[in-house]
């Protein structure tokens, strides 16, 4: 089994995947990383993937491959990861950057849409998430990123359904974090407030927003570090929500979503 540093010295790198190869913040990430390794875009079949890898390889990839992926299917997690290991070696570093923001009028009325954002944002999310970390841990080495929100850390009626699958995952990345402590596995949570990109356009930006680049930037420099758990993007958010755990409800209608 590759040990860390042997997969650093391997003739591609490290192999670093985005789950959720068309995300912008995956992308971005993914841009960040790409010198001296193999990056693997997996998203879902398609969508058109071809001027993806062209920027990547600029920014240094060893190489860059593209592979099918939908994340809704769990039952089909493992092959995937099967044929990303078979053809390009095992993954060192795997960034869990797809997920939904759905209409939350529609899910409040409708129970699939409703289903359908939870089982995308959490359920999807958690199955991944065990399927590599078993992994990695019979290798004693690996960072796994899960994308949390604040929109999980207090569930508002303007997005609840949203929220609460945020607010699964979050605490189920959480307790993985932890027992992931002492396998050479490494957790990373990042927990962004309202993100300025395709996902959020025509929604009105919330107090201290962010763009794909700077969660780009926080998330890899924890990455790099090797540093499990929570990362607050930006950092003022944490001060933020303990403040606001101290103050009237009606406070909370004005947090980030």
């Amino acid at each position: 089994m590759p040990t860390p540093a042997s997969s650093s010295s391997r003739p591609g790198g490290e192999v670093v995947v985005i789950f959720g190869g068309r995300s912008e913040i995956g992308l971005a990430v993914a841009h960040r990383l790409a010198p001296g390794r193999t990056v693997v875009l997996a998203s879902r079949p398609g969508g058109d993937v071809s001027t993806l890898a062209a920027p990547l390889e600029a920014a240094g990839a060893a190489a860059v491959e593209t592979m099918d992926f939908d994340a809704d299917d769990i039952s089909t997690h493992a092959a995937v990861v099967d044929r990303i290991e078979s053809r390009v070696g095992p993954v060192d570093i795997a960034v869990l950057a797809f997920g939904i923001l759905g209409d939350q009028e529609i899910a409040e009325r409708d129970a699939e849409a409703a289903a359908q954002i939870l089982h995308t944002d959490f359920v999807a999310q958690a199955a991944l998430l065990t399927t590599l970390a078993e992994r990695m841990k019979s290798r004693r080495q690996g960072v796994l990123v899960a994308f949390s929100s604040v929109a999980g850390q207090r569930v508002r009626r303007a997005n609840y359904v949203y929220g609460s699958a945020k607010a699964g995952l979050d605490g189920f990345a959480s307790g993985m974090a932890d027992a992931l402590h002492g396998t050479g596995v490494t957790l990373v949570i990042p927990r962004p407030g309202f993100v300025i990109g395709r996902m959020t356009t025509g929604m009105d930006p919330a107090p201290f927003s962010s763009t794909p680049d700077e969660v780009a930037d926080a998330v890899v420099a924890r990455v790099l570090a090797r540093r499990a758990g929570v990362v607050w993007i930006p950092w003022q958010l944490r001060v933020m929500f303990a403040v606001a755990r101290l103050v009237p409800q009606p406070v909370w209608r004005r947090m980030p979503r």
